[in-house]
């Protein structure tokens, strides 16, 4: 078969010696790119870019730094006539001539270790079984430094190979007829000289000195004659005058000037010829012009800079994918962002490190069955910053097919979406708090009361209100401490934002931490999902924590904290969350009784008690009670759809005579259930309802051997607890009965709980300790 028989055949070769591009019918999208093979790790040649090289005379193909094979032009698929899947592995190889195997593999060794860019002829069976020769050259392509004058590190190889087995042919002949050598040499499609062993030029062929449009005598004088270009003419003079020194063959590539004035880049090959006794009588210098094979390298370097500039010039999160989801390529903007390095997002735990592991396995099996549809889809995800905090990301995912439909690609995009999603969070929990607030049916829905100690009470509420400042209500059970909290909030620049109330006295002591300040999801035993505390839902708000002398030594170590750093941790997470909370704290028991019976923190009470303000109780407001009592039976008789247009004289003053332990809360109850049981428009109250308890001893009349000795367990439990009846150290855990049972026995038997506090006050004198002050100050 002639040499230019498979051109005939329809494919892309070589005839008589010139490789011939494809067929312009089959545009940039042609078949000859179908059966291009993806790689992992390293990027496809865009699909122009394919196309022009797929036009160069040459074999070409990329390797990746470790050397593996990554890309072959379809010229040289063309040429070897071999399958896809040949070219992705070592069969390809098969091609080299047998002779040349063992040359060839340690010529790419040296290469790979020297890092450096080389040439070697090796013999290619053509795909109708015919060898060959062909020179191989193999370029690095470093990564760009900073400093001009270094070089990076090869991130890529690009090979071309041309055919030179006509050259070859005519290097024989040469050989074989010295005789002839003119008529030989001008007849090679190249240019070609013949040097002394000294390397003055002896012989030129016609090619040459048309491509040069010089004479034999300019030639000769190359070196001062402007031929080769000033900035390359000392590397040629050095590699020339090397290889004449050690007799090895050399190659050098420079620019020359060609006939119009125009420089193109050359290579040229020195080949020295010996005789029998190895010495050298000649050398030979074949020249290329390989200015195109030079533009068009560079040219897909440039197009692969200019594309990654662009991309990592862009302000916005921009990543490439593979079809299975993994990292391809991130740019500079997301690097800048997370911190991570172009390695690090190539890896295969790269989603754990860039994005929340709760989003990670939530989205798993989602992102898994999306990546398979080949359509847009998106998702939220809180993506880390190089500091370690996360903010909420809408990530977009796009996908570029291929010709047959197929995935090639997926490019995501990330919008910060952080400010939206906490907002919308915030919104969602002060939601949640107004439902229960509204579905919890508060002691009365106004403060009621003009007498002194109610007017002297609301001047501090109204100078306090506006600040920031903690405020401690005291108070006993009953006299409305969260009315005054809530009033405290809506006077506030905080009104419009949320008011989220907690009674310590209620949660169990194990689970107080989590209700403050949340928990993740398995923190404990039960814990299902992620939870957000009270403090959490009252950011920008009020939390108002009622009985906070029932907390529990560690919780009050973590309150503490909170109000002096304002940040705290959920339980089973060492993420700081910083919130901007009011606290309003509230209690009946005896604090600085508590913090001498070293149940309570000095220094949580003393920032607790920045502005304290004292609930009068309703006996020390008496002159109030009627307007209280008509303001509940106008609301209860209102729900009962009852009309009651008078309050008797002997009634109000029955009521105002009655010392109510419960405070307003008894007194709510006493009119509810008088109103419910009136028949007439006149309200009254049956007297037998109102016992006086105002002296002890009448309470005690009557009283049997039991409840005498309830009466003197109860008030011995009093006084070894200094008065605190709840939480682990009170009266009603070491009696073990129920705070409620407790405190009923104490109102029914007519026992003074507050007269048992006394040796805790006589406690503080001996040691000379005044709850009110600083630790500094005492």
């Amino acid at each position: 078969m002639q040499r230019a028989d498979y051109v005939t055949q329809g494919r892309n070769g070589m005839e008589d010696g010139t490789f011939q591009s494809p067929s312009a019918s089959q545009g940039l999208n042609g078949s000859n790119l179908d059966n291009l093979k993806p790689t992992d790790g390293q990027e496809q040649v865009p699909l122009d870019l394919r196309a022009f090289i797929d036009r160069i005379p040459a074999l070409v193909w990329s390797s990746l730094p470790d050397g593996a094979e990554d890309f072959f032009s379809q010229g040289f698929r063309d040429y070897t006539g071999f399958s896809a899947d040949l070219f992705y592995g070592s069969s390809w190889r098969s091609a080299v001539h047998q002779d040349h195997i063992q040359q060839f593999e340690n010529w790419w060794q040296s290469l790979l270790e020297s890092q450096e860019a080389r040439t070697t002829e090796v013999r290619l069976r053509r795909f109708d079984g015919d060898y060959r020769w062909f020179q191989i050259t193999a370029t690095p392509v470093q990564e760009e430094q900073g400093n001009k004058d270094e070089s990076g590190e090869v991130i890529r190889w690009y090979v071309t190979a041309f055919d030179i087995d006509d050259r070859k042919r005519a290097e024989e002949t040469l050989r074989a007829a010295e005789f002839s050598l003119r008529q030989t040499v001008d007849t090679i499609p190249g240019q070609v000289l013949r040097m002394s062993t000294t390397g003055e030029i002896e012989v030129a062929n016609r090619q040459l000195l048309a491509y040069f449009g010089k004479n034999f005598e300019d030639i000769k004088k190359w070196t001062t004659s402007g031929i080769v270009h000033p900035d390359d003419l000392p590397q040629a003079i050095e590699i020339s005058s090397k290889a004449l020194a050690s007799g090895d063959p050399y190659e050098i590539t420079v620019r020359v000037r060609r006939f119009d004035g125009v420089y193109r880049w050359f290579h040229s090959r020195g080949l020295p010829l010996r005789d029998a006794d190895g010495r050298i009588l000649h050398w030979y210098s074949l020249n290329t012009d390989i200015d195109d094979q030079k533009k068009s390298e560079e040219a897909l370097l440039s197009s692969e800079r200019d594309l990654r500039l662009l991309i990592n010039t862009i302000p916005t999160f921009i990543g490439v994918l593979r079809p299975d989801g993994s990292m391809l390529y991130a740019n500079q903007t997301i690097l800048d962002y997370t911190g991570l390095t172009p390695e690090d997002v190539q890896k295969e735990d790269f989603r754990s490190r860039m994005f929340h592991p709760e989003d990670v396995e939530r989205l798993r099996e989602e992102r898994r069955d999306a990546l398979l549809r080949a359509v847009p889809f998106e998702n939220e995800q809180r993506m880390s910053g190089k500091d370690g905090s996360y903010r909420w990301f809408l990530i977009r995912y796009n996908p570029l097919l291929d010709e047959r439909g197929g995935i090639d690609r997926w490019y995501a995009t990330a919008t910060d979406i952080d400010d939206r999603k906490r907002a919308e969070e915030r919104l969602h929990n002060e939601n949640l708090v107004l439902r229960e607030e509204i579905d919890r049916s508060s002691m009365f829905e106004e403060i009621v009361g003009s007498s002194k100690p109610m007017s002297h009470l609301l001047k501090k509420v109204e100078k306090v209100a506006p600040s920031d400042s903690t405020v401690l209500i005291l108070g006993e059970t009953g006299t409305g401490k969260e009315l005054i909290a809530r009033a405290l909030h809506r006077r506030s620049k905080r009104a419009s934002r949320a008011f989220v109330k907690v009674n310590c006295a209620a949660i169990p002591q194990s689970l107080i931490a989590s209700e403050l300040f949340g928990h993740e999801k398995g923190a404990f035993t039960g814990a299902l999902q992620r939870r957000v505390g009270r403090f959490e839902a009252a950011n920008g708000g009020t939390l108002f924590l009622d009985e906070i002398g029932e907390l529990p030594m560690e919780t009050q170590i973590a309150l503490l904290r909170v109000l002096q750093e304002r940040e705290f941790e959920r339980v089973g997470s060492n993420h700081p969350i910083s919130v901007d909370v009011r606290v309003i704290a509230a209690t009946n028991c005896d604090l600085p009784a508590a913090v001498a019976a070293g149940t309570f923190r000095q220094d949580l009470f003393f920032r607790l008690n920045v502005f304290p303000i004292a609930v009068p109780a309703l006996r020390e407001r008496v002159e109030d009670i009627p307007l209280l009592v008509e303001y509940f039976v106008g609301r209860f008789a209102k729900d009962a759809g009852k009309t009651i247009r008078h309050i008797g004289k002997k009634t109000l003053e029955q009521l105002q005579r009655y010392p109510w332990p419960g405070n307003i809360r008894e007194l709510q109850n006493v009119v509810e259930r008088a109103v419910i049981l009136s028949e007439r428009n006149t309200f009254v109250v049956d007297e037998s309802w109102l016992e006086s308890q105002t002296e002890e001893s009448t309470s005690r009349e009557g009283l049997s051997a039991l409840e005498d000795r309830e009466v003197e367990m109860i008030e011995s439990a009093l006084a070894e607890t200094h008065g605190r009846i709840s939480g682990p150290l009170g009266a009603a855990a070491k009696l073990g009965v129920p705070r409620q049972t407790l405190e009923s026995k104490i109102r029914r038997l007519g026992i003074g709980k507050h007269r048992q506090q006394q040796p805790a006050a006589e406690l503080l004198e001996r040691r000379k300790v005044d709850p009110v002050r600083s630790p500094v100050e005492t």
